[in-house]
């Protein structure tokens, strides 16, 4: 809906009908991804994109039939032999999308929705889009992370439904969920539709090394939008690095702060600092421990991070600002492998977001060897 609403809104505000065509659901090689919306005005112009010109005219002529009968469709798309080139998906992929008519009557928060987006003011979308009751789909739930406005058509629906759109918003998610028809964790019946209209966090891996591919990896898994960035130019690539949605070949503290002052670094911000090395780590650390971020860590041994914190102490960093560093980085998971060592960084980032029992086993407040003995149970002694 993002690339569409400024549209859409001058169409609402003139009280005019338009169809909303949405992509909610992809499989295979799809053009575009769910969130992906185009609109059929009232004066048959069509705006946007579902599927980069391969089923348009199909949607279209599928939103004109909505705006004619104020009837909500779920419409699936793919590929055949027979239609192909006509109204399937060329690429091979498949794709679902929900056209909706929208106005003033059947989406009075729109204004409001256009307002969050303007001021970066989280705000999800939420829309059965496939229901039993006929009379349910299309029914609406605008969340805010401390408000909403809306129902789903029952109570024990919003309240189920409530919870996991928030947990998607926050998270920056668009996603489809699947419930029973009154919003039961376990059934099928009830798809809801969330289109997240807040960017996905950012996370901000510095150091072009083999941990960094697979903290990149987990980044993107969950739901984060990945930058690696280092200033060697032959170690930032992006073959090196193809989970990453962004390779920056820059000096880390630099990159930092041009993207705080763009205004591109929020407090849902992960950093993670995996250079090893005091020219690199320390000055963004300076950088990043003066930001209002979600989480700042740095890899390295525990004598890494006494050297660390003497320089930046030595930089001028209160001992407020130091407090706010995980190192060395991560839950004590016994971890070795750079895939485990991400798995670890992960679930540390998880804990502290949303206040797990984990963080007390993070390696930062615990002490002793971060690689200390974990014995492996050895199977019993064969008698002979």
């Amino acid at each position: 809906m993002r690339e569409v609403l400024d549209e859409l809104l001058a169409q609402w505000r003139e009280g005019r009908p338009t169809a909303v065509g949405t992509v909610v659901s992809t499989y295979r090689s799809a053009p575009r991804p769910a969130g992906a919306s185009m609109l059929v005005t009232s004066d048959e112009r069509a705006v946007g994109s579902v599927s980069g010109g391969c089923v348009e005219g199909a949607v279209f002529e599928l939103g004109q039939q909505v705006l004619a009968e104020s009837t909500p469709v779920l419409q699936r798309y793919g590929v055949s032999d027979d239609d192909a080139f006509t109204v399937g998906l060329t690429c091979g992929g498949i794709i679902d999308v929900f056209v909706e008519k929208v106005d003033p009557v059947s989406f009075p928060e729109l204004d409001e929705v256009a307002a969050s987006v303007a001021e970066k003011e989280p705000v999800a979308v939420a829309t059965v889009v496939a229901h039993p009751d006929p009379e349910r789909v299309g029914l609406r739930m605008v969340v805010w992370p401390n408000r909403h406005s809306g129902t789903m058509g029952s109570a024990r629906a919003d309240e189920a439904i409530l919870e996991d759109v928030r947990g998607a918003l926050a998270a920056g998610r668009t996603v489809t969920l699947h419930y029973g028809p009154e919003g039961q964790r376990r059934g099928e019946g009830m798809n809801v539709f969330v289109n997240s209209l807040d960017p996905p966090p950012r996370m901000l891996v510095f150091g072009a090394i083999d941990f960094a591919a697979a903290m990149a990896r987990m980044g993107v898994l969950l739901g984060y939008h990945v930058t690696v960035c280092d200033a060697r130019p032959v170690f930032a690539t992006r073959s090196r690095f193809p989970d990453a949605h962004e390779v920056v070949v820059n000096w880390p503290h630099r990159y930092l702060k041009a993207e705080a002052e763009a205004g591109r670094i929020d407090q849902r911000t992960v950093v993670t600092v995996l250079t090893h090395d005091p020219k690199f780590d320390v000055p963004v650390l300076i950088e990043a421990l003066r930001l209002n971020l979600a989480y700042v860590g740095a890899m390295g041994s525990r004598r890494t991070h006494q050297n660390r914190e003497v320089r930046l102490r030595e930089a001028g960093l209160t001992d407020e600002e130091l407090s706010r560093i995980a190192s060395p980085i991560g839950l004590d998971l016994g971890a070795r492998t750079p895939e485990e060592t991400a798995v670890s960084i992960a679930a540390e980032i998880i804990s502290l977001r949303w206040g797990g029992g984990a963080t007390r086993t993070r390696l930062a407040d615990a002490e002793g060897p971060i690689h200390g003995a974990h014995p492996i149970a050895q199977p019993e002694p064969v008698k002979v």
